[in-house]
């Protein structure tokens, strides 16, 4: 019986991480895709240059979708909290 509360906080946790990933996780690759083909179409070279545009998407994204991982975390960690007097009720 503990293994199922186990395995679902488990389950619930993983889900929120890989919602909140997602978004900038998205923005890198493909910021890294589109600069790929443009090296590759350009015959550019550089390893740096994938640097510098993926940090500026990967902090504009944050600022986009900051408030909304913050609050699907914080959402995540209230109901975990709420959920503990039943869990040590059982």
């Amino acid at each position: 019986m503990y293994e199922d509360i186990v395995l679902g906080i488990a389950n619930q946790a993983v889900l929120t991480v890989l919602l909140v990933s997602a978004p900038i996780l998205g923005a890198a690759l493909i910021t890294g895709l589109l600069i790929s083909i443009l090296q590759a179409t350009t015959q550019i070279q550089e390893m740096t240059l994938v640097f510098v545009p993926k940090i500026v998407i990967v902090l504009i994204v944050l600022l986009i979708f900051g408030p909304w991982m913050l609050n699907v975390v914080t959402t995540f960690t209230i109901n975990l909290y709420s959920a503990i007097p039943q869990m040590v009720g059982l």
